[in-house]
């Protein structure tokens, strides 16, 4: 039997563009009783990620958001995809994910990435020339930090607390989509994250952990499309795709040449978004059918708040996820 294992995605964009912060209040609190929900009703990841620097607004904070999710749920796996932790200060990092594993008895995972626009490393103060030694230094860091000793830290010895709740350190997967990051990932024997399928990527990754003796995890997600759930997907479409566009035209303007992401288009109208794809509105029903048909493990991405849209919208697109397609699998 086919395991499916939805996913919520709370990249919260579309915060942060008005002066209303009661609505803004409403949004953040809303994605935390999202999650809470996603906890109940039988998802298995509640998704953050980070971005700064953005006009249309994204998740900056994720870790604090993370712990947030963690207070309200018992259940939910609670993935960071991607921290960009080239931006952090390495022990505070090192503690406040010490911390975070404790909060959520090891239901966090880190996914460690370095990020890709020079902007969000100047707003930071951070040397983007540098990024791929950062990135070496501070999973070295992290894995010095969480071994529950006194470690040289620039040639003092420092010592990290808590100790983490996971043994022998927390979740922690190495992002990317390069063969850098995946001799990264081998380098330090930690699972691979790339951004989305990649064969050449996956079986390189194989090959050099096999190669270097280590046992390898590979963490693949193969189901891209962004899904929103409505009865009358053509009516939601005219409503809702204002705001999908917002978000991909957003997204889309930090394309970068020779590194295709399946999230960057070129769509300047809500038709040609919908062309790609990357975007869908199902009803439960024709939800059902692609889970049904589908012949491997699945994982649905479902992400309500897209752009910034109503919450009474995204209420309703969970809802109709949970109670018309999730207890309608055997």
């Amino acid at each position: 039997m086919v395991k499916v294992s939805p996913v919520l995605r709370l990249n919260m964009s579309g915060c942060g563009q008005g002066p209303d912060r009661e609505l803004e209040a409403d949004r953040f609190q809303a994605a935390i009783d999202l999650a809470d929900y996603a906890d109940k009703n039988g998802f298995a990841i509640v998704n953050v990620e980070e971005h700064h620097d953005v006009a249309l607004g994204w998740m900056g904070s994720p870790l604090t958001m993370a712990a947030a999710i963690a207070a309200r749920t018992r259940r939910v796996q609670i993935r960071g995809s991607a921290v960009l932790v080239t931006l952090y200060d390495p022990l505070r990092l090192a503690e406040d994910m010490a911390l975070l594993d404790v909060l959520s008895r090891g239901r966090f995972v880190l996914c460690a990435g370095q990020g890709y626009r020079p902007s969000e490393y100047h707003m930071m103060d951070r040397d983007f020339a540098a990024r791929g030694q950062t990135m070496d230094f501070v999973i070295e860091t992290l894995l010095k930090a969480w071994g529950g000793q006194p470690f040289d830290y620039r040639g003092i010895q420092v010592t990290v607390s808590p100790q983490p709740y996971t043994r022998p350190h927390p979740p922690l997967h190495i992002g990317g989509m390069s063969k850098v990051a995946v001799r990264r990932a081998v380098r330090f024997g930690l699972p691979f994250f790339p951004a989305q399928p990649n064969a050449e990527l996956e079986t390189l990754y194989l090959e050099e952990m096999a190669r270097a003796g280590k046992r390898a995890h590979l963490v693949i997600q193969r189901e891209m499309s962004l899904w929103f759930i409505d009865e009358d997907p053509q009516r939601a479409w005219t409503e809702l795709g204002p705001y999908f566009l917002k978000e991909s035209q957003q997204y889309s303007s930090w394309r970068r040449t020779g590194v295709d992401r399946v999230f960057s288009n070129a769509s300047d109208s809500i038709d040609a978004l919908r062309a790609t794809g990357v975007y869908e509105i199902l009803t439960p029903d024709d939800a059902l059918a692609r889970i049904r048909a589908a012949t491997a493990d699945y994982m649905p991405i479902v992400q309500p708040l897209t752009g910034g849209l109503p919450l009474d919208r995204a209420w309703r697109c969970i809802e109709l996820f949970g109670d018309k397609v999730l207890k309608g699998l055997p």
